[in-house]
């Protein structure tokens, strides 16, 4: 089900709790909402839509065809190939704000059917990663 967009600043500066199966529905949601917004964003986090837990939904273009991809409890456990950057949010209000991101990042999370996974992402993906999961850390840019 498509949800209505979080933009409270305290809200989204919680951090988010572990996703469990009960949670499974959530990520559907986030993935609707994510789609709806196709347009104009490549990736979102639950708090986004209100839900303060550690599921993400993103556009992943690190195969042969792009495709969204929802990621339970992600952890990134190693990064390499630092640079400056500029990001906007659907979350908040405003244009671009500076960051900091990396070029390359291991990611350990689980999958919609719970199995826990790690995949390395370089590029436009990684930085759409690296975005969401300081969504879940409470991390506003």
């Amino acid at each position: 089900m498509i949800k209505e967009l979080m933009h409270d600043p305290i809200f989204l500066a919680g951090k988010s709790e572990i996703a469990t199966k009960e949670d499974l529905q959530v990520a559907q949601d986030l993935l609707d909402t994510l789609m709806a917004h196709r347009e104009s964003c490549v990736g979102m986090a639950a708090n986004m839509i209100g839900v303060r837990k550690r599921i993400i939904a993103f556009l992943d273009e690190s195969g042969r065809a792009p495709t969204y991809t929802v990621m339970l409890n992600p952890e990134i456990i190693k990064k390499g190939g630092a640079y400056d950057t500029e990001e906007g949010c659907l979350s908040l209000l405003g244009g671009p704000r500076p960051c900091k991101r990396y070029k390359s990042i291991k990611v350990k999370y689980q999958t919609l059917e719970l199995l826990t996974r790690l995949k390395t992402y370089t590029g436009w993906t990684a930085q759409i990663i690296q975005h969401e999961v300081d969504h879940c850390n409470g991390v506003l840019i």
